[in-house]
């Protein structure tokens, strides 16, 4: 179909009452696997990366194989930037054809998260693309070694914020974290039910790796229009590709890497079909 803008996928999902899709890859594989997935369920998704894989993923390797990927893809798919830590690196992305970025503030104090996702907005403009920011502190890291503890998005600072800066995407924390759950969560949908009765914009879930299916769909019941999995897709490819190495004498690199892409299929396929709200999984 076509590589499209963030938005519009926010959009649909908002019409339909469900969420869209947004898988992190970190290789061909992976994005390989997530196309194929969406393209048999015929179902549009968001292909991302987080700046902290880029040293291991690079942006200038990673990003034109994702693009082009999309534009050659028979559903919509949206190119994301996701938890941008430096404006160069969202510039980057946008200069390269990224439909959306993601500025990660939530560390930093509120008005100075406002001032600077302001500027990613202006910059996102230029381009027609969709801007995500994140208000809170999602739990667990990114990739890059450092624990964050939980601190659940206030629904007032919500609302001043989304006003401020006029994102197209909020990413809440209501006691999600990213990488794997040691516990099942404890997830706040108080909180996210009150910030999704003040605030319009369409709602973010990040740490999706982990949460029972029922707690997918009750996210998306109260708002949640784009859910994140990352940790997951990593796993499932890791997994088939040890298993696929333990089954032979020799490995073979062809049958590896589609090894690799099957792992990954699997996973997005099954997530697909949770935030489409299809019962028959």
């Amino acid at each position: 179909m076509a590589l499209v803008p963030m938005k519009v996928l926010l959009e649909n999902a908002e019409k339909n009452n469900i969420a869209v899709g947004a898988f992190s890859v970190g290789n061909m594989e992976m994005v390989m696997g997530a196309l194929a997935a969406s393209e048999e369920l015929n179902t549009p998704i968001i292909l991302q990366i987080a700046e902290v894989r880029l040293k291991n993923s690079p942006l200038e390797l990673m990003g034109p194989m994702m693009i082009s990927a999309a534009k050659n893809a028979r559903t919509d798919i949206a190119v994301h930037l996701d938890h941008g830590l430096k404006f160069e690196t969202v510039q980057k992305a946008l200069d390269m054809g990224f439909t959306s970025v993601m500025f990660d503030g939530s560390l930093l104090p509120l008005e100075e998260n406002i001032q600077a996702v302001r500027r990613v907005r202006k910059a996102a403009d230029l381009y027609g693309a969709t801007v995500e920011a994140e208000l809170g502190v999602v739990g667990g890291n990114e990739g890059e070694g450092k624990a964050h503890e939980v601190l659940c998005t206030s629904p007032d600072d919500a609302k001043l914020f989304c006003d401020e800066t006029g994102i197209d995407a909020l990413a809440v924390a209501i006691g999600n974290a990213h990488g794997n759950y040691p516990v099942l969560p404890q997830l706040r949908f108080d909180v996210l039910d009150d910030i999704n009765k003040m605030v319009e914009t369409p709602l973010v879930l990040h740490g999706g790796t982990g949460i029972t299916d029922e707690m997918f769909r009750q996210a998306i019941m109260l708002g949640i229009r784009k859910i994140n999995i990352a940790t997951a897709s990593f796993d499932s490819l890791a997994l088939r590709a040890s298993e696929y190495c333990k089954s032979r004498e020799k490995a073979n690199y062809f049958e590896l890497s589609a090894a690799e892409a099957e792992g990954v299929y699997e996973n997005v396929r099954k997530h697909i079909r949770i935030f489409n709200m299809q019962s028959d999984i």
